[in-house]
């Protein structure tokens, strides 16, 4: 993909200076970008670890996620197959692979909640960097910059690296196979192309099928632009294939070539298949109206949101703030971008490149527009296109700018139309930072004005001020809302983290002013300890601690202690495990002894069993003073 059309100047093209001269000073304009792009660089990555890095030590991690976390790190067993308690009975409701670098993180360094973040940061931070090789590579140094700093600064990205949610190393791996890709294309050599479905194989094991999203896209882009004959590029795009796909289902083939009785039980299946977790229960499932497609169990609701769907999705008043504040720009962007390279060769890398960014955010807009629910901080995958969108889309309008003729009023324009489109995202936030939104109308005004009238006595100065001014008008909302997750209360909930006065972390702070809950490892509330230190003193010898209805009830504790439990039904409550008759014989065998209910979770099979067969032990003897909505029963002294 070549850089020149966007980085060098089109007057060039029509100065009638001599040709050295001409040569001279682009010789000079490409040395003072060069001297000052790895301090701006490097700035831009030092604000993108202070953001995501910054009160770490206080992060809000998942408390199932991060329950799963300190399992893994306490185990090799439960670590491979992604056991939700350390002795590995069950399994996470999701492929753990974005949890890996988590749990060893925290076997390295201790079971502390910014050390299970802490690989956030390496990862969003890495994603900043490796957007900005792969943009300067396509469209210069200053746009490589800017989408840095763009992807740096949204707001979504920003909350979520501060969370242990896998999205983030999703959004590292896709932006290093958009770069193999583009590689693949600008060299024509085969090995980048592979490297490119390898990276999507391992986003699989991050997120699963929301990793092959971008497959379509890649696709039609390869064998559009590559270089060689059409056959070859397919012969080639199929091995490339190929690869993705192996490496994506090399967890699902280990797991389903091992033994049952040698793994953990699939959660979310009623068949114990690894194949039903991923294309049934987290692939089919959310789009259709079967919720047990290929055998898998219902989600909750929580898993299942519908607030935020349809095709207005990325524009409502919790979604918006996150990540469409550069939409109108980008998509801008990419219709002159394609349009103005029309007639130029079928490898042209400018054009390329749009239709690489663009075709990526075309299609989860497709696809999350579609699904049954999303939670909002999905649509962090957004911000890379987004981003490189925006950088490459104003290094062309920036040149097309300083060659003059009719193409020059798309900068100016783009301008515009971004701070108004800014406008009525914050307008629906007034009350946040009121200052924010005549501060970026001011400066969108003083920016397109400024651009618009240049004439042939305006300066250099006054049109690089102008330029100023507009930038900072694009990204000084983007960047409020991001900085707002520094501040306890705008931090977004550990569930489900979004930036700003919205979302579910925030209201409930908003109207009661309580403290948004933080879920700590390895430090159990004064109740959850109380319970752990009666499990622990009437323990003999069994096996698990405890068994537990769902996960629910079994977080706390798991994030407190390496010990051993059973998570009756998995996540939701709904998986078939164990069955009554499997827990009657752990009984039986003196492998456990205790169960903990809860009325926030269905009754199934194995907790009617307890009911009928042990004993309710009062509250007052476990630290508690009422029951609340749980009830430990003894199975030991089996009940009347």
């Amino acid at each position: 993909m070549a850089t020149t059309p966007l980085t060098r100047d089109p007057a060039d093209r029509r100065h009638r200076s001599p040709r050295s001269k001409r040569t001279r000073h682009a010789k000079l304009r490409q040395r003072a970008t060069t001297s000052g792009e790895l301090p701006a660089l490097l700035l831009i990555l030092a604000t993108a670890a202070l953001l995501y890095a910054w009160g770490i030590d206080h992060a809000g991690v998942h408390p199932y996620y991060s329950a799963a976390v300190r399992s893994m790190a306490s185990n090799w067993h439960a670590f491979v197959f992604g056991g939700l308690d350390p002795s590995g009975s069950i399994t996470l409701d999701k492929i753990p692979g974005a949890l890996w670098p988590q749990a060893l993180s925290v076997k390295l360094l201790g079971p502390h909640n910014w050390a299970a973040v802490l690989p956030q940061v390496l990862e969003g931070v890495l994603a900043v960097w490796a957007l900005h090789r792969i943009v300067r590579a396509w469209a210069g140094p200053w746009a490589g910059l800017l989408a840095a700093l763009v992807l740096a600064l949204t707001p979504v990205t920003v909350a979520l690296d501060r969370h242990n949610t896998p999205d983030t190393l999703l959004v590292l791996l896709l932006v290093l196979a958009a770069g193999s890709l583009q590689k693949a294309i600008s060299t024509g050599r085969l090995l980048p192309l592979l490297v490119c479905g390898t990276w999507v194989g391992l986003a699989f094991q991050a997120k699963m099928l929301q990793a092959w999203l971008v497959l379509p896209v890649f696709a039609a882009v390869y064998l559009m632009a590559a270089p060689g004959s059409w056959l070859r590029r397919a012969w080639r795009l199929l091995l490339a294939g190929i690869t993705a796909l192996v490496v994506s289902c090399s967890w699902l083939l280990l797991v389903w070539a091992t033994p049952a009785a040698n793994r953990p039980y699939i959660d979310a299946t009623t068949n114990n298949n690894p194949f039903t977790l991923v294309f049934g229960y987290n692939g089919l499932s959310r789009f259709g109206h079967d919720p047990n497609a290929l055998g898998a169990v219902a989600g909750t609701a929580a898993s299942r949101t519908t607030d935020n769907t349809g095709w207005t999705m990325l524009v409502n008043q919790s979604v918006g703030p996150q990540i469409a504040w550069l939409l109108p720009l980008a998509v801008l962007a990419l219709a002159l971008g394609v349009m103005w390279r029309a007639g130029q060769p079928r490898t042209d890398g400018t054009r390329t490149g749009f239709l690489l960014w663009g075709g990526w955010l075309a299609v989860h807009v497709v696809v999350f527009s579609n699904s049954n629910g999303n939670h909002g901080y999905y649509t962090a995958v957004l911000a890379p296109a987004l981003a490189a969108l925006t950088g490459g889309g104003i290094a062309l309008f920036w040149a097309e700018y300083r060659a003059g003729g009719r193409r020059r009023a798309a900068l100016p324009a783009a301008i515009a139309l971004t701070a108004l489109w800014a406008a009525a995202i914050e307008g629906q936030h007034s009350e946040f930072a009121p200052w924010l939104l005549p501060m970026v109308l001011m400066l969108g005004l003083c920016g397109t004005v400024g651009l618009w009238t240049r004439g042939p006595r305006t300066t250099r100065r006054a049109v690089h001020s102008a330029l100023a001014a507009s930038l900072a008008s694009i990204l000084l909302a983007p960047t409020v809302w991001a900085v707002s997750c520094l501040v306890p209360r705008y931090a977004g909930s550990p569930m489900s983290p979004l930036a700003g006065p919205v979302g579910p972390g925030y209201r409930p702070m908003y109207r009661h002013r309580a403290k948004s809950p933080r879920f700590p490892l390895n430090s159990p509330s004064a109740r959850d300890a109380a319970l752990l230190h009666y499990l622990s003193a009437h323990r003999s010898g069994e096996k698990y601690l405890l068994a537990t209805q769902a996960a629910y009830g079994a977080e706390p504790l798991l994030r407190a202690t390496p010990q051993p439990m059973l998570v009756m039904g998995g996540f939701t409550g709904l998986t078939p495990y164990p069955a009554a008759r499997r827990l009657s014989d752990l009984v039986s065998a003196h492998q456990l002894r205790y169960a903990l209910l809860t009325t926030r979770r269905p009754s199934t099979p194995a907790s009617a069993w307890v009911k009928r067969n042990c004993t309710p032990i009062p509250p007052r003897a476990y630290g508690r003073t009422s029951d609340g909505s749980f009830t430990l029963y003894d199975c030991a002294r089996r009940g009347n």
